[in-house]
C-alpha cells in the first residue's frame, strides 16, 4: 500500500535507536524525509547514515536535548517545515514512589508531558495551514494498565493522553491528526534496563524475570520494534486521516481488558 507520505518531513525524537528508530526506517522506508533527534551523537549520527543508505531519502541528525528550549529549537529549524511529528523520550526511572524527589517528579513531567506538548505547539498551526499534519506520540502501555514501579511514566503519560485527547477533536477538521501509541514489551535496551530493575527488587537473575515477562505475553514473545515503527508509519498516512485522539496499544495482547 502507499501511504501517500513521500515527499514529506517529519521529526522524529529519541530516533538514534530502539522505537524512536523503529519509527524513523518505517517512515523512511515510505520515502518520508527525516530530522533525527536524540541526546548523543554518535549513535544517532550512525543511524542517520544508515537509514539514508538504505532509503535514500534525506535524513538529518540534530544531537540536542529537546526538553529544553534551545533543543527545541535546534530539531525544528533542521526541517523545511514538519508535516509528521513522532514525539518519544526516554521514560522515567522505575522505582518505588517513596523514592521519588519533587524534582524526579518535575524531570519526568516535563520530558514526557511539557516537551510533547511544546513540539505540538510549536508545528500544529503550521501543519493545519497546510492541511496536513500527523502527530503520533510514543507513551506506555502503562496509560492503560499502570506498572507500580512506573510511577513517574504513569503520571507523565497519562496528563499528556489527557491533553491530547482534546486537542485532537479540534484539529482532524484541519486533516491534521494526534494519536499516541502505546508499546508494551518490546525487545529494546529501555525493556532490557527496566528487566534488570524488577529482576533486582525480586533477587533473581534478569533472564529469569526476561521468560516471566515473555510467559505473559499471549503472543509469547517480545515485540520487534519494526512492527511498532509500522504501526506508526499507518497512523502518519493518508489513509489515517479519519483516526484522532487515539491510544493504540501494541502489547501483544498482555492487556486483558475489552475496552
Amino acid at each position: 500500500m502507499d501511504l501517500g507520505i513521500a515527499g514529506k518531513w517529519a521529526l522524529v525524537c529519541g530516533a538514534s535507536k530502539g522505537l524512536g528508530y523503529a519509527c524513523a526506517r518505517s517512515l523512511a522506508g515510505e520515502g518520508v524525509n527525516l530530522v533525527i533527534n536524540a541526546r548523543t551523537a554518535q549513535p544517532l549520527a550512525e543511524a542517520a547514515q544508515r537509514i539514508g543508505d538504505e532509503t535514500g531519502v534525506t535524513v538529518v541528525a540534530v544531537a540536542c536535548d529537546v526538553t529544553t528550549p534551545q533543543g527545541r529549537a535546534e530539531a525544528l529549524a533542521a526541517a523545511p517545515q514538519v508535516d509528521i511529528l513522532v514525539n518519544n523520550a526516554g521514560g522515567p526511572p522505575a522505582g518505588d514512589f517513596r523514592e521519588f524527589s519533587r524534582d524526579d517528579w518535575i524531570r519526568a513531567i516535563d520530558a514526557n508531558m511539557l516537551t510533547p506538548i511544546e513540539l505540538i505547539r510549536a508545528t500544529v498551526d503550521a501543519m493545519i495551514a497546510r492541511r496536513f499534519g500527523r502527530i503520533v506520540n510514543i507513551t506506555s502501555a502503562a496509560v492503560k494498565a499502570p506498572i507500580d514501579a512506573l510511577a513517574l511514566s504513569n503520571g507523565a503519560r497519562s496528563g499528556l493522553t489527557g491533553f491530547v485527547a482534546g486537542l485532537a477533536r479540534k484539529t482532524v477538521a484541519h486533516n491534521v491528526t494526534i494519536n499516541n501509541l502505546l508499546p508494551g514489551m518490546f525487545d529494546t535496551e529501555r525493556q532490557r534496563q527496566f528487566t534488570a530493575v524488577v529482576a533486582g527488587r525480586m533477587n533473581v537473575a534478569p533472564e529469569v524475570e526476561r521468560q516471566r515477562r515473555i510467559a505473559s505475553i499471549p503472543a509469547g514473545r517480545l515485540g520487534d520494534p519494526h512492527e511498532f515503527g509500522q504501526a506508526c508509519a499507518y497512523l502518519c498516512s493518508a489513509q489515517a486521516s479519519f483516526v484522532t485522539g487515539q491510544n493504540f496499544l501494541i502489547d501483544g495482547g498482555t492487556y486483558p481488558g475489552t475496552f
